[in-house]
């Protein structure tokens, strides 16, 4: 009932019902006005018929009285003159037997009565003493007169000029209203009742509107209304998700038949579009597996559906090994194609033993994350988990083939459980995250559960993180540098600068640590141009060591900083702002940096050395290419990486490696430094061999900048620095 009423009283069928009402309302007005206006007239017209009716009343009985006294004034002649009362009484009587007669007399000239048209004529010589009589006797002709209940008619009665006397006739008036009464009760009747036929009618009326009115109201609801309403139903269902509301087609011909038609090919489209947009939504665009939305809304509802049952769930989170190489090295269209064919390996490992609640969905770059489930009471999800990621550990291990080429990859697997490691979805999926960052740390390809230990180790990660943004502001980071020797003579020739971090808690934190948080985060383009426009800072103050040149200084270049491109731009405004001969700074990059794009970082080199600037290439050998960058990439020097240099004395493989680097190294005219040297024999050896500059702890620890300007002030020895 209230849906009705609700229907009733809102929307089109509201305002034509309002409509509706209003004509009823105005009809009502007007018909209410017109019967006022009709009894105003019925009124008017009984007043004005009776005033009619009045008026021509008196004006015929006056005719008629005039009609009657003038002759009966010339019958009384002769009986007035001969007074002859009963001839004078018999012409009386008659006149008195007439309607609405009241009294007859007949007078002398003084006015004393002679006849009354009685028998006994009570009044006979007595003085007429009512108020009309005066005018009556003095008349010289027919004269009317009224009073209020009488009209007098009064005639002399003549015998040619000598005055006999007169006649009166009084008329009764009350009668005649009475009459007059009678006919206007009557007419008033008969208006009456036509002002009830008019009633009837009007009322027939308005009830022929009311039902004009429903029949249009049934109309509208029934061809209008109700379509429109469900038009609009099917638009909030579409508006909730819900498309296919509208398959049927429409048979009306009509320009709402039309809508309808239109309205449903619309929610038709809508639905098709909406399928579509689902598909991209959740759906990998590369892989065709699902997509990280679509594998949260399906973990949440898997979790609201396990909460409370005992039931375990595994999720494993799988990173593919070095995949950032196969993009850089070979380009991203290989890239694809790898990531296609490691999918299809994943996805069939997922079938085979993930079991039917298994679900598998790409993150994203290399990430793809697998859910499974118990799909019996009796199955162990840790087992499928676990045969799971060794499975698929051996299947990404084998070698991808493409382009007439063998690629070789590794996926790291971090495996979290429900409930066990985690209640919600967010938790569950950082912690596998961090059981696979714990797994590329283990040395890649291979599985690791998650546990507590490595969420210590991510929130000391993220702790680090949030230390280092600031660290350089509270001036926790500061410069040391390691001195760099000549071989051939021991002469301090320069320095590496090296970052250390004093935290006021932690204490020192190993460079190895930050540097990697650094590096990881991003947070190292923002600390290197400080760390350059300090160490260029420092150099400019350094003295000429025995009348030479004054040192260089070295300063280390992150891969981020090379890839940025702003490197060139950042070295010279340090050199600016510091006033440093631009032949005293030294660049040093890794062979990694460099990997992906070698004529990118060609160029940028390209530009710093045409300002002045060297470039060394640090950790040489322990690349990719190896030696292949002497002749690739524009260099000045090269370091040899101390893992060659702590077993030269004792590996004839490192030994042999170390003097073919050095010897390629000179042969190109490119400077060669030795770093991690320990003690004064590898020294000696590497001074055989003929490398040009050493640093290391056994020459000299890294040290302030004042230290090292007073090492710099010394004269110079034969003997190697303590």
């Amino acid at each position: 009932m209230k849906a009705i009423l609700s229907g009733l009283f809102s929307g089109l069928q509201a305002r034509v019902l309002a409509m509706l009402l209003a004509v009823l309302v105005v009809f009502g007005a007007l018909t209410a006005l017109m019967l006022h206006r009709q009894a105003q007239t019925q009124h008017e017209v009984e007043r004005v018929s009776n005033a009619a009716m009045q008026e021509v009343a008196e004006e015929n009985l006056k005719q008629r009285g005039e009609n009657m006294v003038g002759p009966l004034a010339e019958l009384l002649v002769n009986p007035l003159y001969y007074h002859d009362l009963d001839g004078m009484g018999a012409l009386l009587q008659g006149a008195l037997k007439q309607h609405w007669i009241r009294y007859v007399y007949v007078f002398d000239p003084q006015g004393n009565v002679l006849h009354d048209g009685s028998e006994s004529i009570p009044g006979y010589g007595l003085a007429m003493e009512d108020a009309l009589a005066p005018a009556a006797v003095a008349a010289p002709s027919l004269n009317t007169q009224f009073s209020d209940s009488v009209m007098d008619v009064s005639a002399p009665i003549m015998i040619g000029r000598e005055r006999l006397g007169g006649v009166r006739i009084g008329y009764d008036l009350d009668a005649m209203r009475t009459l007059q009464q009678r006919a206007s009760l009557q007419l008033g009747t008969r208006l009456k009742a036509l002002a009830e036929q008019q009633l009837l009618w009007m009322l027939l009326l308005g009830i022929a509107l009311m039902a004009v009115g429903g029949a249009v109201l049934w109309a509208i609801q029934r061809w209008l209304v109700r379509p429109i309403r469900s038009l609009a139903d099917a638009a909030r269902k579409i508006e909730s998700g819900h498309y296919d509301v509208l398959t049927s087609d429409s048979a009306r011909k009509d320009e709402l038949g039309e809508l309808i038609r239109a309205f449903r090919h619309m929610s038709q489209s809508v639905a098709r579009h909406d399928r579509d947009i689902r598909t991209m939504a959740y759906t990998d665009a590369l892989t065709g597996q699902a997509n990280r939305l679509a594998f949260r809304e399906a973990l949440d509802e898997r979790l609201t559906r396990l909460r409370g049952t005992g039931r375990q769930l595994a999720l494993l989170f799988a990173d593919i090994d070095d995949f950032k190489r196969v993009n850089d090295t070979l380009g991203h269209d290989v890239g694809d194609e790898v990531l296609l064919e490691v999918s299809r390996r994943i996805r069939d490992v997922v079938q085979r033993l993930g079991g039917p609640g298994a679900m598998l969905a790409r993150f994203g770059g290399d990430e793809f994350v697998i859910l499974v489930e118990a799909s019996s009471p009796g199955m162990d999800v840790r087992a499928t988990a676990t045969a799971l990621g060794d499975a698929l550990v051996e299947e990404l291990g084998a070698p991808l083939e493409l382009r007439e080429r063998e690629v070789f990859l590794g996926i790291s697997i971090g495996i979290s459980m429900y409930p066990d490691d985690a209640a919600t979805a967010a938790m569950l999926m950082k912690n596998g995250d961090i059981a696979m960052y714990q797994a590329k740390l283990a040395g890649k390809n291979c599985a690791r559960y998650y546990d507590n230990v490595m969420n210590q180790a991510v929130e000391r990660h993220v702790r680090l993180e949030t230390e280092l943004r600031g660290a350089w502001d509270r001036g926790e980071l500061s410069m040391v540098y390691q001195p760099v020797f000549r071989v051939s003579d021991n002469a301090v020739v320069g320095a590496e600068a090296l970052l250390r971090w004093h935290h006021p808690e932690l204490g020192e934190v190993p460079p190895t640590v930050f540097i990697d948080v650094a590096e990881k985060t991003g947070l190292i383009e923002m600390i290197g141009p400080k760390v350059m426009v300090a160490a260029c800072r420092d150099a400019a103050r350094w003295p000429s060591v025995d009348g030479g040149a004054p040192p260089f200084v070295s300063v280390n270049v992150s891969a981020r900083e090379l890839r940025s491109g702003d490197l060139p731009r950042s070295v010279a405004k340090s050199l600016d702002y510091s006033g440093l001969d631009p032949g005293r700074l030294l660049v040093e990059l890794t062979e990694t940096a460099m990997i992906g794009d070698e004529a990118h970082a060609g160029r940028l080199l390209q530009q710093l050395r045409a300002t002045g600037v060297r470039v060394w290439l640090d950790d040489f050998g322990t690349g990719f290419s190896g030696l292949s960058h002497l002749r690739r990439v524009p260099v000045d020097g090269v370091k040899i990486d101390r893992s060659f240099v702590a077993d030269i004395l004792h590996d004839a493989d490192d030994l042999a490696l170390t003097t073919a680097i050095i010897a390629m190294a000179r042969s190109l005219g490119i400077t060669v430094i030795a770093e991690g040297v320990e003690n004064r024999a590898q020294y000696e050896l590497l001074r055989e061999r003929g490398c040009d500059l050493a640093q290391g702890f056994s020459l000299a620890y890294p040290m302030s900048a004042d230290e090292f300007i007073e090492l710099c002030k010394r004269t110079r020895t034969d003997e190697l620095p303590v």
